[in-house]
C-alpha cells in the first residue's frame, strides 16, 4: 500500500481532529482542532473538494474566534485581579 502527499494530509487531518475531540481542556482541544481544519482545508483544496475546503476554514475561523475572545477575557481576568491588589 503506497500513501501520496495529499493522502497523507488527510490522514494527519484526521488524526489531529480526532485526538482534539479527546481534550477535557477547552483551549487545547481548540488549538489541536484548528490545526486539524487547517489540514482539512488544505486536503480539500488539493483534491478540489470545495465543500470540505471551505467547512473546514470556516471551523478553523470559529476556533481562532473563540480562542481569541478566551485570550482577552484572560487578560481582563489577570487585570482586574492585579487592580485589587
Amino acid at each position: 500500500m503506497e500513501f501520496n502527499m495529499v493522502e497523507i494530509l488527510g490522514y494527519a487531518a484526521s488524526i489531529m481532529v480526532a485526538i482534539s475531540l479527546t481534550m477535557k481542556d477547552i483551549v487545547r482541544l481548540r488549538v489541536l482542532n484548528f490545526i486539524g481544519c487547517a489540514l482539512f482545508t488544505a486536503y480539500g483544496i488539493m483534491i478540489d473538494a470545495w465543500p470540505v475546503a471551505a467547512t473546514n476554514g470556516f471551523i478553523a475561523c470559529v476556533n481562532i474566534y473563540f480562542l481569541a475572545k478566551m485570550q482577552k477575557e484572560k487578560n481582563a481576568s489577570d487585570e482586574n485581579s492585579e487592580s485589587l491588589n
